[in-house]
């Protein structure tokens, strides 16, 4: 199916769920203070009156349509140039809309799970207690009216939506940015510095999601392989009123439990022992204890739920379309991991399908290659193969990835430092979208050669020599023919690594960072993290 194509139909689903308004109306996206892709034809559209005249007005450019059967309208704007300015933009038909303060610049979607929907403060919710590394600092020096942020509410729909909730555009302030999501924040924070264009991020997110739920109808129809999908959520529905009852019961259980626990007054601290060198007691909560150990019942899934196979793709992107973006950021995998042998055919397919809905050419797409944590799982791998299927999947043009190995937190699925993160996206987009010579990505695998009792690797984008932080080169492994693996020391050559182990003599196969979270420290002369590897299939 053409690219065309899949935008005609998108553009037909986004006219079925609403009858014709008297109202001109315009689409989510189109708020005050909103921000304008530059340099590439602009759709702006809404719902109208059959039949009715409806002119838009924008820095020059006066267009014309008039609404189909079903109410919509579609007016294209020729490409338009940097504007600082904020300037009017003017919707006429029966009734008038203008919206002030519309610039022209750089436009991202950001999109993912809760490490994109991680906001720069701490938030109610899941994110109570979580916010970016020097929260404080970052707010009172957010000064950047040019830096414009929209969050789209949270919504899942059975069929491709025309319409969704948004906070609005907002200007980044102190007052504001505590509520934008920190990777695009960060990221648009350093593209505006260096371009001194506006930069507009489009926060489109929703934690604890996998990739099946952002992947549109036609995505998942695209190989007969994704129908596992399909039936794994068929049964999972037809579980549920089970699974709903014994939740019920559990959680009345708990309820009970938790009233009872909280009515216990925690236990006051002992007078010390006067034991030379015996430690000082300290109070212990009786109800946090209790609490750790019995935390409160989880609701199954079930209708309406943010897992339902493209329900956020209807439900929080199809609303989007097509509104004119310079390119996608993407924060996701840690819900697919323990299926992540699937991960890289959906993402491929999501990517392609989200491309060929917004209809704007192959999108550059960026993503996060996830960060080191010590997920529970059978054998502490279930990361490293998720990542691998990440790097796969630049097969696919115009994309790339932030490697995050080396600035997780083991123990915090949700680590802080998102600056980092914001600013390694931000380097692939200025070599590969803008322009500007910079290194983007750290030392990438590019083969092994037996030497003796061992195995020399050799890397690309090993710009500045190969570089082992604080310690020797951490996280390798070896193995020979028997396919068991040992852990390995690495002795930099320049721009290759010579890697042995004492118990494997004749090494047939290599790997580095291939699990969890591994401590893994070498990068390139850049400060760049190599990409985790194996040269092995088993």
């Amino acid at each position: 199916m053409s690219s065309s194509h899949l935008l005609r139909l998108s553009l037909v689903a986004l006219g079925l769920t609403l009858t014709a308004r008297a109202e001109v109306t315009l689409a989510p996206l189109f708020t005050d203070h909103a921000v304008l892709q530059r340099d590439k034809t602009v759709p702006i559209w809404g719902r109208a009156d059959t039949g009715e005249k409806v002119t838009v007005t924008f820095a020059g450019q006066r267009r014309e349509a008039t609404p189909g059967s079903d109410g919509r309208w579609i007016v294209l704007l020729d490409p338009l140039a940097t504007s600082v300015q904020g300037t009017d933009l003017t919707v006429t038909g029966r009734n008038t809309i203008t919206l002030h303060d519309i610039v022209v610049g750089e436009v991202w979607l950001c999109s993912g799970q809760s490490n994109m929907e991680f906001t720069v403060d701490a938030r109610a919710g899941w994110q109570a207690n979580t916010r970016a590394a020097n929260t404080a600092a970052e707010i009172a020096a957010a000064n950047y009216p040019l830096i414009r942020h929209v969050r789209i509410e949270q919504s899942v729909a059975e069929a491709p939506a025309e319409t969704v909730k948004t906070g609005g555009w907002e200007p980044a302030s102190p007052r504001t940015v505590g509520g934008f999501t920190a990777v695009g924040y960060f990221f648009a924070r350093d593209l505006h510095q260096k371009l001194g264009v506006p930069v507009g991020i489009v926060n489109s997110s929703w934690g604890g999601t996998p990739v099946e739920a952002w992947m549109s109808p036609a995505a998942l129809a695209s190989d007969p392989a994704f129908k596992a999908v399909d039936e794994r959520w068929r049964q999972t529905m037809a579980d549920y009123p089970a699974a709903n009852a014994s939740f019920a019961s559990r959680l009345a259980a708990w309820t009970e439990a938790n009233a009872k626990a909280k009515a216990v007054p925690a236990p006051k601290a002992s007078t010390p022992a006067k034991t030379k060198g015996a430690p000082k007691p300290s109070p212990i909560s009786s109800y946090n204890d209790w609490l750790r150990q019995n935390p409160r019942p989880r609701p199954p899934k079930g209708p309406g739920d943010p897992w339902t196979p493209a329900g956020l793709f209807n439900g929080m992107i199809n609303p989007l379309l097509p509104y004119a973006l310079r390119g996608a950021l993407w924060y996701q995998g840690e819900s697919n991991a323990p299926r992540a042998a699937e991960y890289h055919a959906l993402f491929a397919a999501m990517i392609k399908a989200w491309r060929a809905h917004f209809g704007q050419g192959d999108l550059p797409f960026f993503w996060v290659n996830l960060a080191n944590y010590s997920a529970v799982d059978q054998d502490g791998r279930s990361y490293a193969f998720l990542r691998e299927a990440q790097t796969r999947t630049l097969a696919l043009p115009n994309t790339g990835q932030a490697i995050a190995i080396d600035i997780g937190n083991p123990k915090d699925i949700h680590p802080a430092n998102k600056q980092e993160v914001g600013r390694r996206l931000a380097l692939l987009a200025k070599n590969r979208v803008y322009g500007l010579t910079v290194d983007d990505t750290g030392p990438t695998f590019a083969g092994a050669t037996r030497e003796g009792a061992t195995l020399r690797v050799r890397f690309t984008h090993a710009n500045g020599g190969l570089v082992a932080h604080e310690k020797p080169v951490q996280a390798l492994e070896i193995a020979g023919e028997d396919r068991v693996f040992h852990a390995a020391e690495g002795k930099i050559d320049r721009d290759t690594l010579i890697v042995s182990a004492p118990a494997v003599r004749a090494p047939v196969a290599v790997r580095y960072a291939w699990s969890n979270a591994p401590e893994a420290n070498l990068a390139n002369g850049a400060g760049l993290p190599a990409v985790p590897f194996r040269t092995d299939s088993w």
